[in-house]
């Protein structure tokens, strides 16, 4: 099982999430590439099995509008039947940009592997236990 997980951080938090994702595919047999979002586009989706895909609640509840939504838009197409999973801390608000995102996501036929994760600010234990299960049920 070959296992990406693409995200965008500006303070780390939601670097940290991913590398809890990562850590729970790998400790569930899945072979994992860690890689920012400026490191991943739509032609390597073929090249996975399943995909988590994280990012922060931006502005008005939105994701990263430079880097990151240009690519996930241009990845969203072929996702349909693809197993993902999404992540993403958040400062305030009540996570509606994930919400939204989820949404997205299941309207173009994408398998959500699990339910979002989302966390205020830094992962605490539960956060991260949260990011380890997350990227297990990818895998």
């Amino acid at each position: 099982m070959k296992t990406a997980v693409v995200f965008w951080s500006g303070t780390g938090n939601t670097e940290a999430m991913a590398q809890n994702v990562a850590e729970g595919a790998k400790s569930a047999g899945a072979e994992v590439d860690v890689l920012t979002c400026d490191n991943f586009n739509e032609a390597m989706i073929d090249d996975y099995d399943a995909i988590a895909f994280g990012c922060p609640s931006m502005g008005a509840e939105q994701l990263e509008e430079d880097e990151f939504e240009p690519m996930f838009s241009a990845c969203a197409p072929k996702l349909s039947g693809k197993k993902i999973a999404l992540f993403g801390s958040y400062g305030w608000g009540d996570g509606e940009w994930m919400r939204n995102w989820q949404d997205e996501c299941e309207s173009v036929g994408a398998v959500l592997t699990a339910e979002p994760v989302i966390c205020n600010d830094a992962p605490d234990d539960e956060a991260v236990a949260a990011c380890k299960a997350l990227g297990e049920s990818l895998a």
